[in-house]
C-alpha cells in the first residue's frame, strides 16, 4: 500500500514527486511508455528559469529524477496497462506488478502525432521537432518546413516566421481544418509558402544527423519534389495518454482529462498534471507548476482523510 503513486516521469510527474517526497509521502513514480516525457526527446531547453545557458532536455530530466530520489521517491519501470478508480485504495497494474494507493497523480503526458516515417525518428531533436515554441529560436534565418493543416500548424508556422528565412507549410489536402481566422493570418504572412496537396515521404540527412532537405509527394499526381530545408516541424496534433482512464474519469472530446479547482479530477483523490490535462500551453514550466499543485492537493487530501 502506497500513500501516493505518480503515473508518468516527465516534468509534471517529477515535480509532483519532489513535492510529495518532501512532504514525507514516499511517492512511487511509474515511468510509463515514455520515461522522461517530451523533454527527454528535446535537445537544448532555454526557456526554463534558472538555466541562463540552457540545459539539454535529457540532462534536465536526470537532474530532476536525482532530486526526487534524494527526498525518498521510488522509481519503478513499466507502463501502466489498467487502473481501477472505482474505490480506494486505487488499483494499478504496470507490467507484471500490481499497486495500491490512497492518492493518485496522473502525469502521463501527451504524445505528439508523428508522420510515421523512419527518418523522423532518427532526426527528432536533430532538426525535426514537434514544438515551435521550444525550438524555433534555433532556426534563425533558415528554411523551415511545417507539416499540418489545422490551427496548430497555422499557429506554429506563423510563430516560426519570427525566426525563419521562410516557412513552407506542407499539407496533404488543398483544403484545411484550420479556422478561417488562423488560415487567413497565415496566408497573409509573406514569409509563409503553402505546398499542397503534398505529403512528406522522407527527411534527409540521417547519415549526418541533421536536416538538409525533404522529399515530398503530390497525393493527386504522385509527382516527387525535393525541398531544401534545415528544420521540419510536425504539427499534426497530440494524443493524450489517457486510454486507460476512459469510463473512469471525465475526459474532453479530445481525450484530455478534465480538471477543476486546479488539478482535481472527477474522482476524489485522483489528480492530473501536465500535458495529460493541458492541451493549450504544453510547456515544461506549466507542467512543473501543475505537478506542484497536484502534490500539494494530494497531501491535503491525505491529511483530511487521516492517511
Amino acid at each position: 500500500m502506497h500513500k501516493v503513486i505518480i503515473i508518468g516521469s516527465g516534468c509534471a510527474g517529477l515535480t509532483a514527486a519532489i513535492y510529495a517526497a518532501r512532504a514525507d509521502l514516499l511517492p512511487v513514480v511509474l515511468d510509463g511508455y515514455e520515461p522522461g516525457g517530451q523533454l527527454a526527446l528535446t535537445t537544448l531547453v532555454e526557456n526554463f528559469p534558472g538555466f541562463p545557458d540552457g540545459i539539454l532536455g535529457p540532462n534536465f530530466i536526470e537532474l530532476a529524477r536525482t532530486q526526487a530520489q534524494r527526498f525518498g521517491t521510488e522509481f519503478r519501470s513499466g507502463a501502466v496497462t489498467s487502473v481501477d478508480l472505482s474505490r480506494r485504495p486505487f488499483q494499478i497494474v504496470a507490467g507484471k506488478e500490481n499497486y495500491e494507493c490512497e492518492a493518485l497523480i496522473i502525469a502521463a503526458g501527451a504524445s505528439a502525432r508523428m508522420l510515421g516515417i523512419e527518418s523522423e525518428k532518427h532526426l527528432l531533436g536533430h532538426g525535426v521537432s514537434t514544438c515551435a515554441t521550444c525550438d524555433g529560436y534555433f532556426f534563425r534565418h533558415r528554411e523551415i518546413v511545417v507539416v499540418g493543416g489545422g490551427d496548430t500548424a497555422m499557429e506554429e508556422a506563423t510563430f516560426l516566421t519570427k525566426f525563419a528565412k521562410r516557412v513552407t507549410l506542407v499539407h496533404r489536402r488543398n483544403d484545411f481544418r484550420a479556422t478561417k481566422i488562423m488560415l487567413d493570418r497565415a496566408r497573409a504572412n509573406e514569409k509563409i509558402v503553402f505546398k499542397t496537396p503534398y505529403v512528406v515521404e522522407e527527411v534527409h540527412n540521417v547519415e549526418k544527423s541533421s536536416v538538409e532537405s525533404v522529399t515530398l509527394r503530390n497525393v493527386e499526381t504522385n509527382d516527387i519534389a525535393t525541398l531544401d530545408a534545415e528544420g521540419v516541424f510536425v504539427a499534426i496534433g497530440h494524443d493524450p495518454n489517457t486510454k486507460i482512464f476512459r469510463g473512469q474519469l471525465e475526459l474532453d472530446d479530445a481525450g484530455y482529462i478534465v480538471t477543476h479547482d486546479g488539478p482535481k479530477t472527477t474522482v476524489e483523490g485522483v489528480f492530473a498534471a501536465g500535458d495529460v490535462q493541458d492541451h493549450h500551453y504544453r510547456q515544461a514550466i506549466t507542467a512543473a507548476g501543475s505537478g506542484c499543485m497536484a502534490a500539494i492537493d494530494a497531501e491535503k487530501f491525505l491529511a483530511e482523510h487521516r492517511i
